[in-house]
């Protein structure tokens, strides 16, 4: 008998084992307070890091349904290096992609590099790492939430060459395959796979690697980066490069097309004159052209609503994804269209509406718009 339950025991854990999906976890560096490097133009990085890390979740959702897909942020918001590790690690994550966009002092820098934990050339690597790092000094109290580590310190690096990384190899084997996408197939300048001392990294219990995806501020390479087509080639580049690794040998015959977003997630920072409230309509109607009427415009007025996701197409009246909600508008923002529930004049009553909606919108947040 004990046998048996034994045997029993052992079959119910070996397919509870093989029910795990494979987890990836995408993270977009910097966000909120943080904007990263910023270009010439004024294009700022945690915006660009963002737009690439939802694409790229899109992608990869769309062609294997199977696979966990999940980003530390969806939306402009700050999160500690240390707490992109910690949700990595919640998640038991099989593949962690941080990206990034690189900056020099010298403005004919340029190309591709993707990075893996790790000591070799250090020095050589010390002051992207100390840039990447840095962002810990915007935290409070950050001396005793990073051990006494100083961003800014040589010899705070000196821990790095004390760990034992047990996931280099798989790090180095995506890395490679990363930036073979790169400069094999975009023919974009190699500057290679490299070792830094990365906290976000060392702190991540899986392969992990750090993609700089060009330089914003080399100007050739700002406008590519700021560019639909750019954002579309570096996202297939990192997604045939997961192909690759979780299906090798596969074949994805054509580019796969990005779907409309499925999960809630928050909007790319546009200029505020790209917008647009649109009111939920049942089917598009041609109107015909009306005559000018002398009108008195009214004042701009202030209202507060809780956005709940944002899509790349204009959805049904009854999709799924509004999961009954019937009183929402939606705002076009450049390629995306950014759905919002409620109309609210005061902060406090939009907080209040967020919290009656949230079990069914998890990432919603409150955002304030000029009608």
């Amino acid at each position: 008998m004990a046998k048996k339950f034994l045997t029993l025991a052992l079959i119910t854990l070996s397919a509870s084992l093989m029910a795990a999906p494979f987890t990836v976890v995408i993270d977009a560096g910097h966000g909120g307070k943080d904007a990263g490097a910023v270009g010439r133009s004024g294009l700022m990085e945690k915006n660009l890091n963002l737009d690439v890390s939802l694409r790229l979740a899109s992608k990869i959702r769309t062609q294997y349904p199977e696979v966990q897909v999940l980003l530390t942020r969806s939306s402009d918001e700050f999160i500690s290096l240390q707490g992109r590790a910690d949700f990595v690690n919640k998640n038991n994550a099989d593949l962690f992609i941080c990206v990034h966009t690189n900056a020099a002092d010298s403005r004919s820098a340029r190309g591709t590099e993707v990075f893996i934990l790790g000591t070799d050339k250090m020095e050589q690597n010390l002051d992207v790492a100390m840039r990447e790092n840095a962002v810990i000094k915007l935290e409070a109290d950050y001396q005793t939430a990073y051990q006494g580590f100083d961003p800014n310190s040589i010899e705070s690096y000196i821990m790095f060459e004390l760990m034992q990384n047990q996931y280099m190899d798989k790090s180095l084997q995506f890395a490679s395959m990363v930036q073979n996408e790169f400069t094999n197939t975009l023919h974009r300048e190699d500057r290679g796979v490299r070792q830094a001392a990365f906290w976000v990294l060392l702190k991540s219990a899986c392969p992990s690697v750090l993609v700089e995806m060009g330089f914003i501020s080399n100007s050739d390479e700002e406008k590519y980066l700021a560019s639909d087509q750019g954002k579309r080639e570096i996202t297939n580049a990192l997604f045939y490069a997961f192909c690759n690794y979780y299906k090798p040998g596969e074949k994805i015959a054509q580019p796969i097309e990005e779907k409309p977003v499925q999960v809630p997630v928050a909007p790319v920072v546009q200029p505020a004159n790209s917008e647009q409230i649109i009111q939920p309509a049942q089917e598009p109607q041609a109107t015909p052209a009306q005559e000018p009427q002398n009108t008195v415009a009214s004042a701009p007025k202030t209202v507060w609503r809780v956005q709940i996701f944002v899509s790349r197409t204009v959805l049904p009246a009854k999709d799924h994804n509004f999961k009954g909600l019937t009183n929402y508008t939606y705002r076009k923002a450049g390629d995306l269209y950014k759905y919002m529930a409620g109309e609210f004049a005061t902060r406090e009553e939009a907080a209040a509406y967020k919290e009656q909606i949230k079990d069914k919108f998890p990432d919603c947040f409150i955002t304030k718009t000029t009608d």
